[in-house]
């Protein structure tokens, strides 16, 4: 392989097929970068069983022959395409060994996706977000203690809140955001959990027929934009633990399928909310009392 076309190191391959790649989405996935003095994308996938695999998108009309990608010794298939940007959206074009097998595949480390029904991968930089939460995290390991309290609001945001006098919409990641945050705070719980965020195509899955585990999902907005959802919980105060869910908002540096933040929480009642504005789960734990909302 070129060294030009090359993202991960001897030592990244070594771990990838250790299978202890802890960071593998740095590496793997669409990242903008420089190469040579261009700008462009450098994409990188793994595909062992692949004979072949290319980049194909709306930039070079859908076509598997335009911009193969180089495949290294340990299944990583690599190519640096210059000129695209933020946006720009993408799939794998894969030929497998097997029969000759041939489909396009979306990205299972892009950080953004198209809206539902399409399901392409887009090119999309998460570097510009300031997650101000320092404070926050430094205090995590105390009020995450056995003798802390621990109470969980469970929560779907597409069902948590609706716009009826618009089609029913649902809100956007920052029409939620202070809405949700203020209203954890004020009935007293301590720990949001959200349903799945990452992006799916179903919307009766709710968020559980998972496509993309590092891209929060693009029905409420953008990644950047996800971004203010967390924010709003870290000012408010009502975030002991973002439950399940943290490392899809903060920075996605984190794999967001299995949270640092998951907190294995015995819950002795769970109850349902009706509303006009949609149905919530709700379960509590404080102590050892439990109450139903």
């Amino acid at each position: 392989m070129e060294q030009s076309l090359q993202s991960l190191s001897d030592f990244d391959v070594y771990l990838l097929a250790e299978g202890t790649f802890d960071r593998a989405y740095e590496k793997l996935g669409a990242h903008l970068t420089e190469r040579d003095g261009r700008q462009g994308v450098q994409f990188a996938v793994w595909a062992p069983n692949a004979k072949l695999v290319s980049v194909v998108g709306d930039f070079n009309q859908w076509n598997p022959a335009a911009n193969m990608m180089r495949s290294s010794s340990a299944g990583v298939w690599e190519s640096f395409i210059p000129a695209l940007g933020q946006g720009a959206i993408y799939k794998y074009h894969v030929v497998s060994n097997y029969r000759g097998y041939t489909v396009d595949k979306t990205d299972p480390y892009g950080f953004a996706a198209e809206g539902r029904p399409r399901t392409a991968s887009r090119v999309w930089n998460l570097e510009n977000y300031a997650w101000n939460d320092g404070s926050w995290m430094s205090n995590r390991a105390k009020r995450n203690s056995l003798d802390a309290p621990v109470s969980v609001y469970e929560v779907h945001l597409g069902s948590w809140r609706r716009v009826p006098e618009e089609g029913n919409r649902w809100l956007t990641y920052r029409e939620m955001a202070p809405l949700l945050a203020a209203y954890v705070r004020e009935t007293g719980f301590t720990h949001i959990e959200l349903l799945p965020v990452m992006e799916h195509p179903f919307d009766g899955s709710w968020g559980y027929q998972t496509t993309g585990y590092y891209a929060p999902t693009s029905r409420f907005g953008t990644p950047t934009i996800s971004g203010i959802l967390w924010t709003a919980f870290i000012k408010a105060e009502s975030a002991s633990s973002l439950i399940g869910c943290r490392p899809t908002f903060r920075k996605m540096r984190r794999v967001s399928a299995i949270s640092t933040d998951l907190i294995s929480t015995n819950m002795a009642t769970r109850g349902r909310e009706n509303s006009r504005t949609g149905t919530l789960l709700c379960s509590t734990t404080a102590g050892t009392k439990s109450k139903v909302f």
